[in-house]
C-alpha cells in the first residue's frame, strides 16, 4: 500500500491516538485473555484459549495495517488550500437544483469522512462532482438514481 491518505490535524491526531489505543489498551487486554485461557488446562481443548488467539490475531493484523497508513499519511497545510475552487478541506454549501435543498460539507479524505459531521469523502461521488468547481457552477453528480445538478453557491476553509 504505498498511496498516500491526506489528513487534516485533527484526523491525523485520531489516527494516532487509536494506533495508541490498541497498543496500550487492546493489546494487554487480549494477552491477559490467553493466560487466564492458558491457566485453564489443556489447551487442544480450549475454546476460549482459540479465541483469545484469534482475537489476538486479528487485533496484530489491524494495528500492522493502521501503521501502514500512518507512514503513509500527509499531513495537509489548511493555509495552503485555494478557496477559489472545492479541493480537499474545502466548506462548500451547494443548492440541489433538483428540489432546490442548500447543503454545507466539507470535503475532506475518505478516511476521515463522517456524514453526521456533513465532512463528505473527495472520493465519494457528490466529493468528485464538487472538486474543482468554482463558485457559480454546475456540478453534474451520477448517483445510481440518475444525475443529480448542485449549483456551488459558496466555498470557503
Amino acid at each position: 500500500m504505498s498511496q498516500f491518505s491526506y489528513y487534516t490535524e485533527e484526523g491525523l491526531k485520531k489516527l494516532k491516538d487509536e494506533i495508541q489505543h490498541l497498543k496500550s489498551v487492546e493489546r494487554p487486554r487480549i494477552t491477559a485473555q490467553i493466560a487466564e485461557a492458558r491457566d485453564k488446562g489443556d489447551l487442544s481443548e480450549n475454546a476460549e484459549y482459540d479465541a483469545a488467539k484469534e482475537a489476538q490475531g486479528m487485533l496484530e493484523a489491524r494495528i500492522a495495517k493502521m501503521n501502514t497508513i500512518l507512514a503513509n499519511a500527509r499531513l495537509i497545510d489548511e493555509s495552503q488550500v485555494d478557496d477559489s475552487r472545492a479541493f480537499i478541506l474545502s466548506r462548500v454549501r451547494i443548492k440541489n437544483l433538483n428540489n432546490n435543498a442548500e447543503l454545507e460539507y466539507r470535503l475532506v479524505a475518505e478516511n476521515e469522512a463522517n456524514l453526521a459531521e456533513k465532512k463528505i469523502s473527495v472520493d465519494s461521488p457528490i466529493g468528485k462532482g464538487l472538486l474543482g468547481k468554482e463558485v457559480g457552477e454546475i456540478a453534474e453528480v451520477k448517483v445510481p438514481a440518475g444525475i443529480i445538478k448542485f449549483e456551488i453557491l459558496e466555498i470557503n476553509r
